[in-house]
């Protein structure tokens, strides 16, 4: 049995990457299944004798437990209590992907498979950036006659969403850091991973996703500057070579002229500079997101409920900065709308103390697959930049994934290695 289900996960992980490109419900039933065989485990062989001593454990629990109490004081609990009290799926996920690293020798071939998935993913995004449509057929400006609404955004295997950015910004630095492992003694290493640096963030930039094209420069940027490989002048040379091959890629697409230079810099220039911030779609949702939070500041109107406090016909006409949508599009703002003052606070806190605690040891060790994953989270939390909903099943599906492999990859952070139980586990 127990053989059995570690093959199980093995499986389940080698493929996750796939099964977020299938669909939200095949990635939703892949996190299900390897938490619900991880669970198994911790209750036969009692896991929680030790697990709930650790400091990371404790912070992920204390995080569940604020979520649950988010639900209760959410301005509609039905909306509320799916994302919440479903968030233990993730607490879960997290532990079990340690413990494969851990119990499974061979789990580093999971980032051979991962690899392998990641890059026929930019092909195909390259794919359709010159033929019009993925190597399936989708993602055509018109298809079948019919116009998409996303226009000549890539959507890759994503058919009729465009957020092939944010799956690229969810495993580049994962694979960069890989790929430092592999090159390790290479000849011409240096040269070769630059040269794919530029090839995975020429494919973030073609995809159209200013967002996530902004946080995977910032990513790599500190990529660069934290792991050891680089000299100061190769450091320099990938400083000067990475703005020219951004303006070379733009300047040589009517399209990405437009997203990146004509959207945003000549309609400053056209109209009033006032104006244009008046405007700006992504200022009316930050202030509709700062207005509900001064109007819900101690905690909040709960996860997932912006919606239901903006959309609402009594508040859409009693309040002229409630912009009606979903979420308010940038991490900052969700928290303080859906969490307030209390929540913004707690959830900064136990993020970034998840995310920094160890940061001395990975820096030291040079541990290039925890420096990617560290380097995507850091990412996650630029001020200003427009974002998907935080709690969301895409987003924090990626954001797991990437706090996971930051602790599951090295026996240091490993919540695994725990010298005075180590034989008890293995016995599992």
């Amino acid at each position: 049995m127990i053989n059995l289900s570690n093959k199980i996960f093995f499986i389940l992980l080698l493929f996750f990457p796939l099964s977020v490109l299938v669909g939200p419900s095949i990635s939703l039933i892949n996190i299900v299944i390897t938490s619900a065989i991880y669970l198994y485990f911790f209750l036969k062989f009692k896991h929680y004798n030790f697990l709930l001593k650790d400091k990371t454990v404790r912070l992920l629990t204390f995080l569940y437990l604020y979520l649950v109490f988010n639900t209760i004081i959410s301005l509609s609990i039905e909306n509320s209590i799916y994302r919440n009290l479903g968030f233990i799926r993730f607490v879960l996920f997290f532990l079990a992907i340690n413990y494969i690293f851990f119990a499974i020798k061979t789990s580093a071939k999971i980032f051979f498979i991962w690899t392998i998935i990641f890059l026929i993913f930019i092909f195909d995004v390259y794919f359709e950036r010159f033929s019009g449509a993925n190597i399936f057929g989708w993602g055509a400006t018109s298809l079948n006659g019919v116009p998409q609404p996303h226009g000549e955004r890539i959507v890759s295997f994503f058919k009729d969403e465009p957020i092939a950015g944010a799956f690229i910004n969810g495993f580049i630095f994962i694979i960069l850091g890989y790929l430092l492992n592999v090159l390790k003694n290479k000849k011409y290493r240096n040269i070769i991973f630059l040269i794919t640096i530029l090839i995975f963030f020429s494919a973030v930039l073609i995809t159209g996703e200013r967002s996530n094209t902004l946080k995977v420069l910032f990513g790599l940027i500190l990529l660069v500057c934290l792991i050891d490989i680089f000299d100061f002048k190769s450091k320099i040379t990938f400083f000067i070579v990475l703005p020219i091959l951004i303006m070379i890629v733009v300047n040589n697409s009517d399209y990405l002229k437009h997203r990146y230079i004509g959207q945003i810099f000549s309609k400053i220039y056209a109209e009033k500079n006032l104006e244009y911030f008046e405007n700006n779609i992504y200022i009316k949702l930050y202030k509709s997101g700062f207005e509900v939070f001064k109007n819900n500041p101690l905690t909040g109107v709960g996860n997932k409920n912006y919606r239901v406090e903006t959309c609402s016909h009594k508040n859409k006409f009693k309040k002229n900065d409630y912009f009606c949508t979903t979420h308010p599009h940038q991490i900052y703002f969700e928290f303080l709308a859906e969490h307030g003052f209390v929540g913004i606070i707690l959830l900064l806190y136990i993020f970034f103390k998840l995310i920094f605690k160890n940061l001395r040891e990975i820096i030291g060790s040079q541990n290039y697959l925890q420096i990617g994953a560290f380097t995507f989270l850091i990412s996650n939390f630029l001020p200003l930049l427009p974002s998907g909903a935080f709690f969301s099943d895409f987003n924090i599906s990626l954001f797991i994934l990437n706090l996971s492999i930051l602790y599951a990859v090295n026996e240091k952070t490993n919540i695994f290695f725990i010298k005075e139980n180590k034989n008890d586990i293995f016995k599992i």
